[in-house]
């Protein structure tokens, strides 16, 4: 009862703040309930207080009746209702169960965003098991390393992926049950739909814990696990301490904090109905099941594959008010002929929120462009700040905030919002409004960040500093007056010629200004007397045709001068990414460096 008491003391002054109640007019608009006691009565069941004889998986339950017959999950042509989702999950957590499933294993995930895939997670959290989260473009040693850093005892995966576990199969020992969805199930492997089919609809017996398991982009190396469940557990069932030094204050502060970007992103304003563009094992997509889905009852509509035109025309056909997205897929959309961008009503989008990398400022801009002409009723576009390990968006920006000064469209948000970001210099002292620094980040995630079979590799991100443990992003950035964030670019990406320090993300935001180009990378080049140099690697768009020297003198025009404008200029068919639509730069830079010694 002691944790109980302190938060009940904590908790008044906590709900005063504008996350607080920004969480509650939420839950008023997407509950469509004004019944204050319900919802207090969820808050607090959130923040771990549960009345007795009660558990976390009631408070969901509870929801899941609450909802009854609101469509829950449209995935391709198949439709379900929060009563019916319930049903599924209950029969599939049976279901492992009585394969021998217990609490405390792994459950790997391996499909496409689907159904599935929502019933795979919730049902394997119900009977007290954590389930890895794992990147269906990975194959062979990679693939086998990342099920082998968490040794799961089952893995459902989609029937398109089981040529490449059966060539992995023998080195992954842990792995004792293979769930198939589909319909071409290998001799010794369990259909899904049998295991729903044949067993129990009653409440699953156990503990439940979330078990959300996610791995890192892994951009500038191996992917690191990550416990996010270890924060959830402890917010919501009291289990173990607040970690890394946090107060139990900081952290229901920053629990808070977790559930209020939905308001940022205008989910007090109207009803969220929300379609997932990226793999549900990304950071994006995986917060806004968490929070929208589990919480506020939004429906979502599953994306198999990501498809430019397929999104128009699942926001025309579905009604789709919010989309949270990465800039590649915003890239691809305005890519489209004008002709197909033209056909369809977006009339009912009223946010569409992009992370996973900066947004470029034009990309930004045509995206509002482009849905107020096709019906929108005012800018769209939001974005946040944020990494898998933070566990919610840091910094957000709305309309609202470039309206007023269009300067912060350049930004990717205002701090507080979701987390703390300060900005240190080597030293480890703060620096100064539009001092540019590295971005140190605090979260719920961050205070209970956690690396398990790589626990080593923590070390290099975490910096104390005044006694307080930090995130160290690796990121260059500035705060201004007004406490937006404005990212410069990566440490490990900034380019030093001859000692002056260039970040290729300046160089980029010109250079994706030329109405020719699709995208860029500016990379490192190697350079016999300043060491390196900036090359810039571009895709343009379909079509185009353009000469490095229309190139250069686009950048002159538009104020890069001296190291800033690229010697080493290359048009390339398309860039590399990652699935979350990161650019591979190392990748890209690989090629040069090969034979050559890098400096610093």
């Amino acid at each position: 009862m002691e944790r109980e008491n302190q938060i009940l003391e904590i908790l008044p002054e906590l709900l005063e703040s504008e996350q607080a109640i920004g969480f509650i007019d939420t839950l008023v608009k997407q509950w469509e309930t004004e019944d204050f006691e319900e919802i207090m009565k969820y808050v607090r069941g959130l923040l771990g207080i549960m009345e007795p004889g009660k558990t976390t998986a009631d408070l969901f339950v509870s929801l899941w009746d609450l909802f009854g017959d609101r469509e829950a999950i449209i995935s391709g042509d198949k439709r379900f209702t929060f009563r019916e989702f319930k049903e599924r999950v209950f029969k599939l957590a049976n279901g492992l169960k009585d394969l021998g499933v217990k609490s405390k294993d792994r459950v790997a995930i391996m499909l496409y965003n689907s159904n599935e895939y929502a019933e795979a997670m919730v049902a394997s959290w119900f009977i007290g098991c954590v389930t890895p989260l794992v990147n269906w473009h990975f194959r062979g040693e990679e693939l086998a390393m990342m099920l082998n850093r968490r040794k799961p005892v089952a893995l459902v995966v989609d029937e398109e992926f089981l040529e490449r576990i059966h060539q992995i199969k023998d080195e992954v020992k842990s792995i004792r049950y293979y769930i198939v969805v589909g319909e071409k199930i290998p001799e010794g492997m369990i259909p899904y739909e049998d295991l729903i089919r044949n067993s129990s609809g009653e409440m699953p017996k156990g503990h439940f814990v979330l078990g959300i398991n996610p791995y890192s982009g892994g951009t500038t190396g191996v992917p690191k696990s990550i416990a996010s469940f270890d924060a959830l557990e402890y917010l919501l069932e009291g289990k173990g301490k607040v970690p890394h030094g946090a107060s139990l204050q900081e952290f229901l502060r920053y629990a808070i904090m977790f559930e209020a970007a939905h308001f940022y992103f205008g989910g007090a304003q109207f009803k969220m109905k929300g379609l997932f563009p990226g793999p549900l094992y990304h950071g994006t997509p995986l917060y806004l099941f968490g929070t929208a889905f589990m919480i506020f009852g939004c429906s979502f509509v599953m994306m198999k594959k990501y498809d430019p035109e397929q999104v128009l025309r699942l926001i025309e056909k579905e009604k789709i008010s919010c989309i949270h997205c990465a800039p590649v897929h915003l890239q691809r959309i305005l890519a489209l002929p004008d002709e197909v961008k033209k056909k369809y009503d977006l009339s009912s989008m009223q946010s569409i929120v992009s992370a996973a990398a900066p947004c470029p400022v034009e990309v930004k801009k045509k995206t509002n462009e482009l849905f107020t002409q096709q019906g929108a009723k005012k800018p769209v576009f939001h974005e946040y700040y944020s990494a898998m390990e933070f566990m919610s968006p840091i910094t957000v920006l709305r309309p609202e905030d470039y309206l007023e000064k269009p300067k912060r469209i350049e930004s990717v948000g205002k701090n507080h919002r979701g987390g703390d970001v300060t900005i240190f210099d080597e030293e480890g002292k703060v620096c100064p409004p539009n001092e540019v620094g590295l971005v140190h980040v605090r979260s719920i995630g961050t205070v209970s960040l956690r690396y398990p079979g790589t626990e080593e590799l923590l070390k290099e991100s975490v910096r104390i500093i005044d006694g307080k443990e930090w995130y160290n992003d690796a990121l260059f950035g500035y705060l201004d007056e007004d406490n937006f964030l404005y990212l410069v670019g990566r440490q490990k990406e900034m380019i030093i010629v001859g000692g002056v320090n260039i970040f290729p993300n300046e160089i980029e935001i010109i250079i994706l200004k030329h109405p020719k180009v699709l995208d860029v990378a500016v990379i490192s080049f190697p350079e016999k007397d300043l060491g390196e140099i900036p090359a810039a690697i571009v895709q343009l768009k379909e079509g185009e045709e353009m000469s490095k020297e229309e190139l250069t003198e686009h950048c002159k025009k538009n104020g890069l001068y001296g190291f800033k404008i690229p010697k080493i200029i290359e048009f390339i068919e398309e860039l590399p990414k990652t699935p979350h639509g990161k650019t591979l730069k190392r990748e890209l830079e690989a090629r040069y460096w090969k034979e050559v010694e890098r400096r610093g």
